[in-house]
C-alpha cells in the first residue's frame, strides 16, 4: 500500500526503489498501466504512467477515471501529477515549473465523472481544484517554482492555433496543456487530494511571438529537465504530511464527499 501517488510518464519507472508492479481492477475498465509501487526517500510511492507504458494513449483517450481508481484503490490519497505545458505568458520561458492553482476546462468528449448514470446525484466542490497542502509543499521545496496561475486544458493532441492562444491568455490563462482535467476533477471525486507540477516546454504559439510548437521541441525541453523534475518531485514527497485516516481526514480535499449519499463504495 501507498498514500502518495505519482502520474507521470515512462521516464519516473527510475523514480522508485525496490518497484513492484500490482495489477488493479476498476469499474472503468483498465487504467494506463499496471501500478507500480516503491519507495522514494524512506516512503512508499505509486506511480502510474499517464500515457501508458509505451505512451499508447493520447491526452484524449487517457482513462483519466481508471487511472485515479487504481490509485486509490492500493491506498493513495494525495497525488502529484507533473504534466509539460506551454507558457501563456512572456515571462514563463521554457524550464520554469509552475505550481498552478487554478484551471480551465476546455477538453470535451471524456469521461469527466464516477458517477454517471447511476441513479444517485453527486456533486462536489471544485472552487480551488488544488490541494493547499501538496500546492505548499510543492512551492515550499523549490524556491525557482512560480507559486499559482491559471493551466488551461485543451482536448489535444492538436496544439493550439494562435487565435486560441491568445484568446485562453486574455482569459487569464498562464500555461496550457491537455493532461490536467478531468484528472483533477476526478481526484476530488474520489475525496484525494491533487497536486500539479507543471513544465513550461515552450511558448504556446501567438504568445510573445512564439511560433508553431512542434512536439519534437517538446519533449526535447522535458527531457533537458526530467532530472530536475525528479528531484523536485522527491523533495515534495518528503514534505507531504501523512495522511489521516479517510474518518478523521481534515484536509477539504479529503472531505468533499462529507454529507453525501453515493452509489458505491469506494475503495
Amino acid at each position: 500500500m501507498a498514500d502518495i501517488g505519482i502520474i507521470g510518464g515512462t521516464g519516473f519507472y527510475s523514480f522508485l526503489s525496490g518497484a513492484r508492479e500490482v495489477a488493479v481492477t476498476t469499474p472503468f475498465s483498465a487504467p494506463s498501466a499496471p501500478v507500480t509501487i516503491g519507495d522514494v526517500g524512506g516512503r512508499e510511492v505509486a506511480f502510474l504512467p499517464r500515457h501508458g507504458r509505451h505512451h499508447e494513449f493520447p491526452p484524449h483517450r487517457v482513462n483519466y477515471r481508471a487511472n485515479l481508481w487504481a490509485l486509490r484503490s492500493v491506498g493513495v490519497r494525495q497525488v502529484i501529477a507533473p504534466c509539460a505545458v506551454g507558457s501563456l505568458r512572456a515571462d514563463l520561458s521554457p524550464g520554469i515549473f509552475v505550481v498552478p492553482d487554478q484551471v480551465i476546462d476546455r477538453t470535451w468528449g471524456r469521461e469527466h465523472t464516477c458517477y454517471d448514470a447511476t441513479g444517485t446525484v453527486v456533486h462536489v466542490g471544485f472552487a480551488d481544484p488544488y490541494c493547499p497542502r501538496g500546492r505548499a509543499a510543492a512551492v515550499a521545496t523549490d524556491p525557482a517554482a512560480v507559486d499559482g496561475g491559471t493551466l488551461v486544458v485543451i482536448n489535444g493532441p492538436r496544439f493550439s492555433s494562435k487565435a486560441e492562444s491568445r484568446w485562453h491568455a486574455a482569459a487569464g490563462g498562464s500555461v496550457v496543456g491537455m493532461t490536467g482535467m478531468p484528472e483533477a476533477s476526478i481526484a476530488r471525486e474520489l475525496a484525494m487530494c491533487f497536486t500539479t507540477i507543471a513544465m513550461v516546454t515552450d511558448h504556446d504559439a501567438g504568445v510573445d511571438a512564439g511560433e508553431a510548437v512542434s512536439h519534437a521541441a517538446v519533449l526535447a525541453v522535458f527531457g533537458q529537465n526530467i532530472e530536475r523534475l525528479k528531484a523536485t518531485l522527491a523533495r515534495v514527497v518528503a514534505a507531504l504530511p501523512a495522511p489521516e485516516p479517510d474518518a478523521t481526514a481534515s484536509c477539504a480535499c479529503r472531505r468533499a464527499l462529507d454529507g453525501q449519499a453515493l452509489p458505491f463504495d469506494l475503495p
